[in-house]
Order: structure tokens, then sequence, then C-alpha cells
């Protein structure tokens, strides 16, 4: 099987010291229509943000205002590209319900919803370089999801990517059409992205609940690491 090294570079440490990445690894998964058992559970998830978070402050909530402050922080206007979890929140506090996609897109959003932490799968079958969480050139190239027309990332943005082709942009704010999470996905790993106030106990949590959800859903195995400045790169085979 092939061996996919995955690294967060230090300049991403330099400016987040505290930032931790959870990489759940799930392989021989079988992914396909949610059950309604696991649809209920996303129901669930977004009638308890819309309990618990105030619809007049969501910006305000301290696992959202830390993802626009990071955003500020690499130059990305909050108010215009928002991160992924703050977009899924103000969605749902609208009274819209999330899509059923797919199962391990469900058990993503779901878990994104439970613990107000971005929490996503990049299908792992068609990638054949290392992988990194790093700042863009400017030079990448990205195709967004349900688009045609290639683009480039600016440059000094946070990028996740296989070489120079990016996977997801200002990132936790949009992903691209190389990795994404398809029905016949066998091989894939979840990132969970932890920016204090969220704990490394929480990004643990998170991941075990992963990895609960997908035996329980799609079958396979799965295992997780936390990616920190301490230990910034594992091996994903």
């Amino acid at each position: 099987m092939k061996s996919i090294v995955y690294t967060i570079t230090e300049d991403v440490f330099s400016l987040f010291p505290d930032y931790i990445r959870g990489v759940v690894v799930l392989k021989d998964v079988r992914n396909g229509p949610s059950p309604a058992e696991l649809v209920a559970l996303l129901r669930e998830a977004e009638e308890r943000v819309r309990s618990e978070v105030d619809p007049d402050r969501v910006s305000e909530h301290p696992r959202i205002a830390s993802w626009r402050e990071a955003f500020r922080k690499t130059g990305v206007k909050p108010a215009e590209f928002r991160s992924s979890i703050e977009a899924m929140v103000r969605r749902v506090m609208k009274g819209n319900e999330l899509p059923s996609i797919s199962a391990l897109v469900d058990i993503g959003n779901v878990l994104s919803l439970r613990y107000l932490v971005p929490t996503g799968g990049h299908s792992l079958d068609d990638v054949q370089g290392d992988i990194a969480l790093r700042f863009a050139t400017g030079e990448e190239t990205f195709i967004p999801f349900g688009e045609e027309k290639e683009e480039h990332p600016l440059k000094g943005e946070i990028i996740f990517a296989e070489g120079d082709t990016v996977m997801t942009r200002r990132w936790s704010w949009r992903q691209g059409v190389h990795t994404l999470t398809l029905p016949e996905t066998k091989f894939l790993e979840f990132n969970v992205d932890g920016l204090p106030p969220v704990s490394r106990g929480d990004v643990e949590a998170v991941c075990g609940e992963v990895m609960d959800l997908a035996s329980r859903f799609c079958g396979g195995t799965g295992r997780y690491s936390l990616l920190t400045r301490s230990t910034p790169s594992m091996t994903l085979s």
C-alpha cells in the first residue's frame, strides 16, 4: 500500500502554536447513503446548535470567534470568507436542515455541529504524493467543489494540499474536487481542527467518535494521531 507523509509546516505553528489537528485514518470503509439512524443524529446535532448558540451572537461564540481571529491573522476577512464551522452553524440557525450527502460526509457534519469543531474528510484513494497544511505560494491550483474553472490561492493563505494541488483553501473554508468523499471512497482521512479554547481532550474525543461512527455505519478499520508543534507529521498508509 502507498505511503503518504502528512505534515503541518512550522510556519503555521509559529503563528498558531497551540493549534492541534486530529487526523483519523479510515481504511476499507463502505460509503453510501446514510441510514435513518445516522440522519437522526444529524437532526439532533442541528437542534443542539439551535438550543446552545445565541442566534444574534454567532460570531462571538468562543469556538467560532477563534476562527475569525485566525483568519484575520492570515489576511482573510472573516465576514467575507467564513470558516466552515461558522457557515454551517449560520445555516442551521436559520432553521435549514443540512442535506444528507453520504454516511461519511454526514458523520463529519454531525460531529462538527456536536462539538463546534471543524471536522471533515478527504478521500485518499487518488492521492499519490505527500500532503501538507502550509502557506500558499500563490502558484498552486484549486478547483472548487461544484465548479470546473481552475483558480489559484492567494500567496500567504493557509492551504491543505497535495504538492501544488490544493484540497482546501483558507484553512477551513472551502474544499476542492480533488479529494471529495464519494460513494466509492474506501480510504480516507478526517481532519479535526482544534484552536483554543478547543483542548487536546476535545480533539481526541472527536477523533474517537469519528472512528466509532465510521465503524458503526461504514465498517473498515481506523486509527488517529494528533499533529502538534512537537509532532508535526505522520505517515498515512
